[in-house]
């Protein structure tokens, strides 16, 4: 595994081909996006800077960047790629329309990985001519930071694809833990859960955002609240996985009526500037 190709340049998507850029790997991240990419380049550009000042990252790492080549063509992406990694929205018709543009372009060697929280690579590999390899890889955000990747079977995913993706996630530097394909695999299922009752919590005015989020840190020693959490993933793409899960799972994964009305006004977390907090003003509870 030489080359992979990282489909998608939003969060997930750059701080996986970052990651693999500074573990020896060849990159072309795609986007349909001009903007995207140009953005996602300033971002890995601005991220290793702050970790060479932090030392974290080498002078020379700067060198590494330029393995990363960005493209808006489809083709161009895939056609020399050993690796593709799917990072679009958690969507399952788009995965699959990707995975089949993926299937018709890639060489026959090139394994096809979705990092998805919640989708099923078994749904997705069956709509190719490849779901020997097809498999999911669960990064984690910050991709460059978090030492986890959920490696997810899918039902026909082959021996060789598993230690072809395992052996990647080694490379770059993260821990593998191998899942048999169910709905939210280990940790989606938990954090999930976790979340949607800290919403349900604050709904129901047991405590506010910030003495939650604080209880789970001191108290169960969580590095990060619930609350905090889902607005740095964003609250839609947090529905969008609890609205699978319900479906998938069942009642105990009923998305909180509260993140409903928030998506709805257009509170979507970070990336919005308002959520759970206004990032307007750091930290301040809306």
């Amino acid at each position: 595994m030489k080359k992979i190709s990282v489909i998608g340049a939003g969060v997930m998507g750059r701080g996986i081909a970052y990651t693999a850029a500074l573990r020896q790997f060849d990159v072309t991240l795609h986007d349909i996006q001009e903007s995207s990419l140009e953005n996602a380049m300033k971002q890995m550009e601005a991220d290793l800077e702050k970790s060479i000042q932090k030392g974290y990252a080498k002078e020379e790492d700067r060198q590494l960047l330029k393995r990363i080549s960005v493209t808006t063509d489809f083709k161009v992406a895939g056609k020399d790629a050993d690796l593709v990694i799917e990072a679009v929205l958690e969507d399952i018709a788009l995965k699959i329309d990707v995975f089949q543009k993926l299937d018709e372009i890639c060489p026959v060697h090139t394994v096809l990985a979705t990092n998805t929280s919640t989708m099923s690579p078994t749904e997705i590999g069956a709509r190719t001519k490849r779901a020997n390899q097809t498999i999911a890889m669960h990064f984690f955000n910050p991709v460059p930071r978090m030492k986890l990747v959920e490696i997810v079977r899918g039902l026909d995913t082959s021996d060789e694809t598993y230690e072809i993706v395992k052996a990647v996630a080694l490379q770059m530097n993260k821990e593998a833990i191998e899942v048999n394909e169910f709905p939210g695999f280990v940790t989606s299922r938990m954090n999930c859960l976790i979340g949607n009752e800290a919403m349900n919590m604050l709904m129901e005015g047991v405590a506010s955002a910030e003495d939650i989020d604080k209880a789970l840190k001191l108290g169960l020693n969580h590095p990060m609240g619930p609350l905090e959490l889902a607005d740095l993933v964003g609250l839609d793409s947090r529905l969008r996985n609890m609205e699978y899960l319900y479906e998938t799972l069942g009642e105990k994964y009923r998305p909180c009526p509260l993140l409903i009305k928030y998506v709805k006004s257009g509170r979507l977390g970070r990336k919005s500037g308002q959520g759970f907090y206004d990032y307007s003003k750091e930290g301040v509870h809306v």
